[in-house]
């Protein structure tokens, strides 16, 4: 069975910074994908970015260069850190898995874990 477990979340000042964390047990396929994903109060869960089995990234276009995902396959842990966060970027962040390529559609993605919380308020 898939798991896939976020950590890292938290409370930041405006300009802050985090790295969330995505551990995941359970996956043997060769190619796949990882996501991270955001749903803020009211709006529908967003494509973050995304990175595939070869390392190959995608982002969302609102992120402008401020977070970076990556892959530690010895760990089977996948990274998304967080950089220069706004007031916008408060949400539930969700990391997913799946087989084949990267989508931007959350409603192609076959394994999601829990979420964290990221809030950004002075």
């Amino acid at each position: 069975q898939v798991h896939l477990v976020e950590s890292g979340g938290g409370l930041v000042q405006p300009g802050g910074s985090l790295r969330l964390s995505c551990e995941i047990s359970g996956f043997t396929a060769n190619v796949y994908a990882i996501g991270w994903f955001r749903q803020a109060p009211g709006k529908e869960r967003a494509f973050v970015a995304g990175i595939s089995y070869i390392g190959q990234t995608l982002y969302g276009d609102f992120v402008k260069g401020r977070f970076t995902i990556n892959k530690d396959n010895a760990k089977n842990t996948v990274y998304l850190q967080l950089n220069n966060l706004n007031s916008e970027d408060t949400a539930v962040y969700y990391c997913a898995l799946r087989g084949g390529v990267i989508y931007f559609d959350a409603t192609l993605w076959e394994h999601w874990g829990q979420g964290t919380q990221v809030t950004v308020s002075s």
